[in-house]
């Protein structure tokens, strides 16, 4: 039974992808001011390469603004990007210090960028990631092409060639072609705050955070939900390669299932029905799995029956996952065995652990 409602939830899914139309950017003249922000702390091994892309933007210098916050630092983040600054006096950028409001501290990071954002258009990305010369030059001509005020887009990682990374890539294409899909399907729910952008007037109608700062993280989706609840009309996927943004993935599994708990702590703050009820099926389907194996070791179920029902929802999450990839990767894409045996183990304990335990991020511990 969770079996037959996992695959129908899938099946929506991937037909809701193909219902999410490639925005095509043609060569209208760009208008839209942006202001980029973005929090960080301890950075200092990244930031180097997103100031670079962030330079590199093919797009009028005078339309958009950096501006960066740095949530109590303790390397030399600070100094790299004061060099940086110097280097490209054209931009105009701006560092703030984070203030401590609330349990979350890039909440806390955005709100304090508010005040001095001059642009009528925000951007949010992370200090780990690259952006796409291209990025703010599509999103314009979206913008100019559509009535929207809240732009979501897609993230991947740049994967060194392991396993390891390679597990990674393949359960965030999931969640990207998730996301997509629920756009396509008219219940979105998802959205990653490295690659999102929402109008100032907007932010300011829904009261900023306020109401949704309990929780550490959730600046992406909490906000995104409160948007779909005032006007879902103005919440817009942008489907183009040219907006993806590029991230880094985990190198260590403490650090992998500290940031999926981080992720799935967001799932009890959802109030959108379908939502909720996505992450129990998907909860369900993968301790299931998990249960399974175990009455199928101790001969309490037939081998054949586990098969069938791995088999099932490895076809299904395959397709997803390829379709997924074609558009944001458009290389090949293997889903390894090993990886479809070990991910529901994975998943059921994040599951868990998010509903009880803490999570560190940054150095520093957070409850749910």
């Amino acid at each position: 039974m969770i079996l037959a409602i996992y695959v129908v939830f899938i099946i929506q899914l991937i037909f809701g992808f193909d219902k999410v139309n490639s925005f095509e950017r043609t060569n209208e003249k760009p208008k839209t001011t942006f202001s980029i922000i973005v929090p960080f702390r301890n950075e200092a091994k990244n930031l180097p390469k997103l100031l670079k892309s962030i330079s590199s933007l093919n797009y009028p210098k005078e339309l958009f603004e950096l501006i960066l916050v740095d949530d109590f630092s303790e390397d030399a983040s600070e100094r790299i990007y004061i060099k940086w600054r110097m280097e490209h006096g054209l931009i105009h950028s701006t560092l703030l210090e984070n203030l401590k409001l609330s349990n979350s501290p890039k909440k806390d990071a955005l709100t304090k960028a508010m005040p001095i954002v001059k642009n009528e258009w925000v951007v949010t990305t992370d200090a780990d990631c690259v952006v796409n010369e291209n990025w703010l030059l599509t999103m314009d001509a979206f913008i100019q092409k559509n009535t929207t005020e809240m732009i979501v887009g897609a993230v991947v990682y740049k994967t060194k060639n392991n396993w390891f990374h390679h597990f990674q890539q393949l359960d965030l294409l999931s969640l990207q072609g998730t996301t997509i899909g629920s756009f396509g399907i008219g219940k979105p729910f998802m959205c990653n705050g490295a690659n999102f952008a929402y109008t100032k007037r907007l932010f300011q109608e829904l009261g900023g955070f306020g109401g949704i700062t309990t929780q550490a993280s959730g600046d992406d989706v909490l906000l995104l939900q409160k948007a779909l609840k005032k006007n879902p009309e103005c919440v817009q996927y942008l489907k183009n390669t040219d907006v993806i943004v590029k991230t880094k993935p985990e190198n260590d599994l403490y650090a992998l299932f500290m940031q999926r708990v981080r992720w799935a702590s967001k799932t009890t703050s959802y109030k959108h029905a379908y939502a909720k009820l996505l992450a129990v099926v998907v909860l369900l389907m993968n301790l299931s799995l998990v249960l399974g194996g175990v009455l199928w070791f101790e001969g309490f179920l037939a081998g054949k029956i586990m098969v069938a029902v791995f088999l099932m929802k490895y076809l299904v999450d395959c397709i997803l996952i390829y379709k997924t990839n074609q558009y944001i990767r458009k290389n090949k894409v293997v889903i390894p065995l090993v990886s479809s045996l070990i991910y529901p183990v994975f998943s059921s304990f994040v599951g868990f652990y998010a509903l009880f335990g803490r999570f560190t991020w940054k150095g520093r511990t957070f409850s749910r």
